[in-house]
């Protein structure tokens, strides 16, 4: 897992414990849940803290956020539209060409299994765009 300090000298992953910690309520279970279930899902994650604050999780490519709200625990994922959501996951940004959110509220039961599946499936995208990215590259330069 990445591991690089920030100007605070603490790893996205300690700045997303601390915020886990600091919520302190229904938000920072969630949070610590959503967490858990994308690093089960895709074991070599990359945690990131990005735009002021915003737990962030990559593979080839941004997977999604964990934004937390007054009321909601979100999560964004960046490629969603071109997600397959037969479970109904997505409830949030759903207007949008690319992004897909799911909204967390207070008492919401996850279904984790589909959760997971979504991740994985946002990794495999990132990793199928990197392929075609590094495919079309040695084409354009005749590298193989």
């Amino acid at each position: 897992m990445k591991n690089n300090p920030t100007a605070t000298g603490e790893s996205p992953s300690q700045l997303i414990d601390a915020r886990i910690r600091d919520l302190g309520d229904w938000r920072g279970e969630t949070l610590a849940l959503i967490r858990a279930l994308i690093k089960q899902a895709v074991p070599d994650v990359i945690e990131e803290w990005k735009w002021r604050g915003v737990p962030v999780w990559s593979h080839e490519g941004l997977i999604c956020t964990g934004e937390t709200y007054k009321s909601v625990v979100k999560a964004t994922f960046a490629s969603g539209a071109a997600l397959k959501n037969p479970t109904g996951l997505f409830n949030a940004s759903l207007e949008g060409n690319v992004r897909r959110a799911i909204d967390f509220h207070e008492g919401d039961e996850i279904d984790t299994e589909a959760f997971k599946t979504l991740v994985r499936a946002a990794a495999a995208l990132n990793m199928s765009s990197t392929a075609r990215r590094a495919g079309r590259r040695s084409r354009e330069t005749g590298t193989a």
